[in-house]
């Protein structure tokens, strides 16, 4: 099935734009390498590489349209949300607007999302067809086989935690919730990198000379883990030196001489 006549894709989220230039270095002698001498290659075991050529992408290049093929449509609750990693608006073409509103209240009433492909730059994507404050959104998704297997990694499976600590952790938990609000959270890089680039419009281009960086002001971010392991710490110290005490206190008084 396709998508009604959507018109195309815009990314739900952008950033300005911004001139940059890269060196292509070898790393072993540091000398710049042409463009005429760079070529793609892939690594199918370690250090060893097959070198791709024009002719090997020709033989796969997928023809990009404005179409949305959708495969299949399944219950949102069913996909992790790990898959999902970028969105784009949808909108349909002229004439489109019928279709496109039944497809987005239909998944609207029936909570589902429409699994699709789609070719975007020669390049196919998996992705979910879902609504979102009336507008159908196209989120790019990963395949199966691109996340990686979360039980090969080196995590505590079952740790025994006390009453006491997990108390402490919740009571800690509760004094740093508040309401999601995402214009709070800024891009703290992005805004010092404009700054940068500002000073040097205005400076014409020529280097400006290093201000001194102030300190940093205090924030009232908190590790969590670290608050949670000196709080461990200090309630292992306290357990350990009331048994010593207790221990003292069951020791046989000894007889005078």
């Amino acid at each position: 099935m396709r998508s009604p006549e959507v018109g195309g894709h815009r990314p739900a989220s952008s950033y300005g734009a911004t001139s940059t230039h890269y060196k292509r270095v070898a790393e072993k002698d540091g000398k710049e390498v042409p463009w005429n001498q760079i070529v793609k290659g892939y690594e199918y075991e370690k250090g060893k590489y097959v070198v791709l050529k024009d002719e090997d992408f020709e033989r796969v290049d997928l023809e990009a349209t404005q179409t949305v093929d959708i495969q299949d449509f399944v219950n949102v609750d069913e996909i992790d949300p790990m898959y999902f990693y970028k969105p784009y608006y949808l909108e349909p073409q002229k004439g489109g607007d019928k279709a496109y509103a039944l497809l987005r209240d239909a998944l609207e009433d029936s909570k589902k999302v429409g699994i699709a492909k789609v070719v975007i730059k020669t390049r196919q994507y998996l992705a979910g067809v879902k609504p979102e404050d009336g507008v159908l959104v196209l989120e790019l998704m990963h395949f199966a086989d691109e996340l990686a297997d979360p039980g090969k990694l080196h995590v505590p499976k079952k740790v025994e935690v006390g009453k006491r600590e997990m108390n402490m952790a919740k009571s800690l938990i509760d004094s740093m919730s508040s309401k999601w609000n995402p214009s709070k959270y800024r891009d703290d890089y992005r805004e010092a990198l404009m700054e940068v680039i500002e000073e040097k419009v205005e400076a014409g281009g020529k280097e400006i000379e290093e201000k001194p960086k102030n300190a940093p002001k205090p924030t009232k971010v908190i590790d969590l883990v670290s608050v949670l392991q000196k709080s461990l710490k200090q309630t292992g110290a306290k357990t350990r030196s009331t048994a010593k005490s207790r221990a003292k206190h069951k020791q046989p008084a000894k007889k005078a001489a």
